[in-house]
């Protein structure tokens, strides 16, 4: 396996456990976040009591990898993998099922947020801030990630696609003065997500944001990324979301 050392000045953390708790002490971020606890039987439970869909995800994992869905069925519960559907009778066989899966690697269980959709595809928002030479979070970016049918992730490793922010918003019914006011509030989102990290450790220069939105239209900050990747969006036809990240990237050294 090629390791690739990316020598550039700022801070990650790859547990997302511990991103969570971090986002979990201030009010106006708990609010955001989709209920999460580590993978145990018992919480299994607990989960699966609450809620008719949840999400199995590697604490430390990254591009949409080995996340599974399950889903609570009238006659037991059913997973996804990738395409892979799988259906067990009691939550005794499906917790032996996650637990070789995890392979003694730590896992979380997210309560599973209904996506909204575009043009009947569930999608979910990149927000991207990054820090200014004067030490401020700004936030640099916002664009979309839509799901290709039948998969369980967005991410663009698991098929998914890039999409404009507007764009994405028009197709999934909202109008421009909407449009604009969820712009105003991931911005603001962003920055203060930035500000949390800041109080809990020192060094970042950027975060990445995956943002669900319900179809009520609340956003649910799905995870923190600590080394967001933002060269699939050189593939755009717009390349100002690209410039204008990089630009920001090269004042602590990333260049990619």
């Amino acid at each position: 396996m090629l390791v690739f050392v990316m020598k550039y000045k700022s801070s990650t953390i790859s547990s997302k456990w511990i991103k969570t708790s971090w986002l979990l002490k201030q009010p106006h971020l708990r609010k955001h976040i989709p209920r999460t606890m580590l993978f145990n039987k018992k919480n299994l439970i607990s989960m699966l009591t609450a809620y008719s869909t949840i999400y199995f995800k590697p604490t430390d994992g990254t591009g949409g990898a080995n996340i599974i869905r399950i889903n609570k069925e009238k006659a037991g519960y059913q997973t996804q993998y990738n395409t892979a559907k799988s259906s067990f009778p009691t939550i005794d066989s499906l917790y032996n099922k996650l637990t070789r899966f995890s392979n003694k690697r730590s896992f979380l269980l997210q309560e599973g947020i209904h996506l909204a959709r575009t043009n009947g595809n569930p999608f979910d928002i990149r927000v991207m801030i990054q820090k200014s030479n004067q030490g401020t979070w700004v936030c640099t970016a916002i664009f979309t990630k839509i799901g290709k049918p039948g998969k369980v992730a967005t991410n663009y490793h698991q098929g998914g696609k890039l999409g404009y922010f507007h764009q994405t918003m028009t197709g999934a019914g909202y109008n421009d003065p909407l449009i604009k006011r969820m712009e105003v509030k991931l911005k603001q989102l962003g920055v203060s997500v930035g500000n949390n990290f800041d109080h809990n450790r020192k060094g970042f220069r950027e975060l990445g944001l995956d943002v669900a939105l319900d179809p009520k239209g609340k956003p649910w900050i799905l995870e923190v990324n600590t080394r967001p990747q933002f060269y699939p969006l050189k593939n755009m036809k717009d390349k100002r979301l690209y410039q204008r990240i990089v630009y920001y990237a090269r004042q602590y050294g990333r260049t990619k």
